[in-house]
């Protein structure tokens, strides 16, 4: 299936879902990143923070449950940049004030900027994946081109509502591929 087609109808199915099944997954996205990932053992992992009227998963249970067991892990999540094609990334802390964006998304303020090169995995959304580790965001190319400025042996962990497609057909070189993927059932590994 095709990156336009997989986008139009995963979105579809996450606006349908309701808001106690999308609580129900995100608490299995949690559960199994912490059974199958040594989160602990990272110096920073970089997250991104949900885009709640999208129905993404609920990222901030993976973040409280961290601060909460006192992991000593950092955090850092990405602002989207004014020329409407990058991303920056900035340390997030229990500390760290929030503002809300055009696209209602949180972001941090005023908070310390973390390189790239830093994060040794990186939680990456996704809509859809395949089972050869491609996936389908919403179409801007920030995390393709995101990912190509991490070290290559950070870990891309996909986190996904829904089980794989067999194969995206359009998937080309210059999409990023993941390493792994979070689904509510458990963990693909590609």
């Amino acid at each position: 299936m095709t990156k336009a087609n997989l986008r139009r109808e995963a979105l579809a199915r996450r606006r349908a879902l309701p808001a106690d099944e999308l609580v129900r997954r995100s608490v299995e996205l949690q559960k199994c990143l912490f059974e199958h990932f040594a989160v602990a053992a990272l110096d920073w992992l970089h997250v991104f923070l949900p885009i709640l009227q999208q129905n993404e998963p609920d990222t901030w249970r993976i973040i409280h449950w961290i601060w909460e067991q006192k992991l000593p892990v950092q955090l850092a999540v990405p602002i989207v940049q004014p020329d409407g094609q990058s991303l920056r990334h900035y340390h997030l802390a229990p500390s760290t004030e929030l503002a809300t964006n055009r696209w209602g998304i949180p972001e941090p303020v005023g908070a310390e900027e973390v390189l790239p090169p830093q994060f040794d995995a990186i939680l990456v959304p996704l809509l859809a994946f395949d089972e050869e580790g491609h996936r389908v965001g919403y179409g801007k190319g920030f995390y393709d081109r995101f990912l190509l400025d991490c070290r290559p042996d950070a870990l891309r962990i996909g986190l996904s509502l829904e089980p794989p497609v067999p194969k995206i057909t359009d998937a080309w070189s210059g999409d990023m591929q993941l390493n792994a993927c979070v689904t509510p059932e458990g963990v693909r590994w590609f």
